[in-house]
């Protein structure tokens, strides 16, 4: 994995975690607010500048790819990168969890 990515994304911020997960489905900003909204129960909400400005910063270091544009909006899907990051950042919060749960027995 390159530097620029490692130092940016690792670890990555909830933000972007979220919108990473709600990517391996083609979706459009709105969609993207939606799935985040329904994984966490309603208590994130991302707003547009941090949607649009994450969307984008994503989009031109590679870890998501814009697919098409349908009635003015733009759909984005993630690519392997993307997935490879996401996947690391799962690890990372999984190994979390076990201390969290180790620690508290």
């Amino acid at each position: 994995m390159d530097k620029h990515i490692e130092k940016v994304y690792c670890p990555m911020t909830e933000s972007a975690f979220y919108i990473l997960l709600s990517l391996q489905q083609e979706r459009h900003g709105y969609g993207i607010t939606q799935r985040v909204k329904e994984l966490t129960d309603d208590h994130i909400t991302i707003g547009p500048g941090t949607m649009y400005g994450t969307l984008s910063r994503m989009e031109k270091d590679g870890l998501i790819r814009f697919t098409q544009e349908r009635e003015k909006r733009k759909y984005y899907l993630i690519t392997p990168l993307g997935t490879e990051v996401l996947n690391r950042e799962k690890e990372r919060i999984r190994h979390l969890y076990r201390i969290v749960q180790e620690d508290e027995q």
